[in-house]
């Protein structure tokens, strides 16, 4: 997985959770931000949490004590940090939060609780960052920095940093961005098997971690970005999917005149979160149809969403999805050239036995609108990344949210006006 891009050097990760304390009071400070997202007047709920984008370190300092530790490269490793940093979390809760932020491990609620709606329309599980101490949320910040790597810790920090910056920017009065909420189901252990789920508007981690099984799955996962490019506080351009567009448009621009008709020619899919799916991939290029060099650009795509973690994990994984590359299907639509001063953006899916994940530019801004600055098209994109065979690690079955759930294309839970008028091809 590639990092994120900008354009001078970003703060690590672990100075931004030290700094977080200093943020906090200056934002509470300055009051009444207008806050933003993908609908429009929704019930607001209480405060902010989100860091700014993360720098490309391959260590990072461990938060409060200074300590230099190395980022995991095994499977192991990570589990075993991953569950450390949860149960250090955890000891910073009152027995309250900690009967709000734990589930059974095989809990249906983590197939309803994440979404690409906004924490309005669709309640997250666990505890909201904005209610926990300075103390508490540098300790949940820490679980995510044990699990991710650097790049992915690096992409998901300007996911949030994006969020943080449409609340401080943006014209719009809706109220969900900027609330991430942290949830376990199972116990935290490097012997048995537990889910961490983090996210809000714009990102949805469901990262199952089996001691016993020595694994780690990312699916079923949300990305999302608006805008595309944003100023971080300390005057850094930061491009949170400028990896992911990297990728797409090295695969893109390898294929021939031939192979790219059939590309833009299929059906770009989209299953929802929440949604029961049967993954009919449609028409498009397939993978047999690739050179080997082209399915290696492919994986590293693909990569993006499978690989967050260390090493280990990413390349099994990657070997699961090479297994059946041929079998799937990849569809493509938009522009063609990776320039976002002009057209409307890409949308693309890909889909096979063993790997689902759609990109879709999101044609409106929802409101979320700032002066010289995109937030729609390029700048406003939801992705989806799941396992046909292994959503949630096979703990769960997945519900169908039609009609209820965490917000399918079709409508937000409950009634109500989904995001850009709730096109079942684009807008989710």
């Amino acid at each position: 997985m590639r990092s994120s891009g900008t354009t001078d050097t970003l703060p690590t990760a672990s100075s931004l959770v030290r700094r977080r304390a200093l943020r906090v009071v200056s934002l509470l400070l300055a009051g009444g931000l207008a806050l933003t997202g993908c609908a429009a007047d929704v019930a607001s709920t209480s405060g902010t949490a989100s860091p700014s984008a993360a720098s490309d370190s391959s260590s990072s300092t461990a938060a409060e004590t200074g300590t230099e530790t190395t980022s995991p490269t095994t499977t192991e490793e990570t589990i075993s940090s991953t569950a450390a940093a949860a149960e250090a979390f955890l000891a910073t809760l009152s027995d309250e939060q900690r009967e709000t932020v734990l589930y059974d491990y095989g809990d249906a609620t983590k197939t309803t609780s994440w979404s690409n709606f906004p924490v309005t329309f669709v309640q997250r599980a666990g505890l909201n960052l904005a209610d926990l101490s300075d103390e508490q949320e540098t300790a949940a910040l820490a679980v995510l920095q044990a699990l991710l790597s650097d790049e992915a810790y690096d992409t998901v920090s300007g996911i949030m940093g994006g969020d943080e910056y449409l609340q401080q920017n943006s014209s719009s009065t809706e109220q969900s961005l900027g609330q991430y909420y942290i949830a376990f189901f199972g116990e935290p252990s490097d012997t048995g098997t537990f889910e961490v789920q983090f996210g809000g508007h714009h990102l949805g981690i469901n990262a199952t971690l089996d001691g016993a099984g020595d694994a780690i799955t990312f699916a079923p996962t949300h990305l999302g970005v608006q805008p595309a490019v944003y100023t971080d506080a300390d005057g850094n351009e930061v491009r949170p999917f400028d990896g992911i567009y990297t990728d797409a448009f090295a695969f893109f621009d390898s294929l021939t005149e031939e192979q790219q008709a059939a590309l833009t020619s299929g059906d770009v899919s989209m299953c929802a979160p929440g949604a029961t799916c049967d993954f009919d991939a449609g028409a498009g290029l397939t993978g047999a149809d690739l050179t080997d060099a082209q399915k290696q650009l492919l994986l590293d795509l693909i990569a993006n969403w499978s690989g967050m973690a260390d090493e280990q994990t990413a390349a099994d994984s990657r070997a699961k999805i090479e297994a059946t590359l041929d079998d799937t299907v990849i569809a493509w639509s938009g522009e063609t050239t990776y320039d976002m001063s002009t057209g409307d953006g890409i949308s693309f899916s890909i889909s096979g036995p063993n790997v689902y994940v759609a990109f879709q530019a999101q044609q409106g801004s929802a409101g979320a609108d700032v002066d010289g600055v995109s937030t729609s098209g390029w700048g406003h994109v939801h992705t989806i990344y799941r396992d046909p065979t292994n959503d949630y690690a096979n703990s769960v079955a997945q519900l169908a949210a039609m009609g209820g759930g965490n917000g399918p294309v079709g409508g937000p839970p409950g009634g109500g006006t989904p995001p850009n008028g709730g096109s079942p091809r684009v807008s989710y």
